[in-house]
């Protein structure tokens, strides 16, 4: 990849992922319940800790429990680290057996956008939303656009929108990405039909005292 990004604000962890393919899926798998920074600078980080460079194969062939323990170092590499650290391990798995353990692979000779979507879907721990985003990456900084890759990918893909990593190269632009996000949490909350409170108990009946 010639291309910069610019996704975990730091250089190193930046270089890295602009550069290594695979690194670059594992960001984009990490990036939920998380800060963008956080997710794109841990396969920096990850590789720190295992000591050598990272890539499908490699992390395939570690046991599971020992990526576990590897992603639960502190600081944590997620918030959940021992669930997103099994996620990576299925993604490099599902690579290895199906893309020679190459991640450009998955895009390199996609004949279409539909088909670039479908087959980032596939991946273990992505989903419709994750694949449209990381194909609007693709295609808006990597360039690779396969025939209808920005109607795929929409609304992530469209020109001139905010909304995802997709469309952060810079500090300004990230910071514009984490208000459209703001912005969205706030509309569904107040979208979302207000929860019914439960009826008071009345309060129990005293037992009334009288003559006879």
């Amino acid at each position: 990849m010639a291309v910069q990004l610019h996704l975990a604000q730091d250089a190193a962890a930046d270089r890295l992922i602009s550069k290594n393919s695979f690194a670059l899926l594992v960001g984009m798998l990490l990036d939920q319940q998380v800060m963008i920074e956080v997710a794109f600078s841990a396969p920096a980080e990850l590789e720190r800790r295992l000591g050598t460079k990272i890539d499908a194969p490699a992390i395939a062939a570690i046991d599971p429990d020992e990526l576990a323990a590897v992603f639960s170092q502190r600081p944590a590499l997620h918030r959940y680290p021992a669930s997103m650290a099994r996620r990576v391990h299925e993604m490099s798995r599902y690579l290895v057996e199906n893309y020679q353990g190459k991640a450009e692979r998955l895009w390199r000779d996609a004949p279409s956008g539909p088909d670039l979507v479908a087959r980032l879907r596939d991946l273990p721990g992505f989903g419709e939303q994750k694949a449209k985003i990381f194909a609007a990456l693709l295609g808006k900084q990597l360039g690779v656009r396969p025939e209808g890759w920005r109607e795929a990918s929409s609304p992530y893909g469209d020109d001139g929108s905010f909304r995802s990593v997709a469309d952060i190269v810079d500090p300004a632009t990230l910071d514009q990405v984490r208000a459209f996000k703001q912005q969205m949490k706030a509309q569904a909350r107040e979208k979302a039909p207000a929860k019914e409170k439960a009826p008071a108990k009345a309060p129990p009946a005293k037992a009334r005292s009288g003559r006879r």
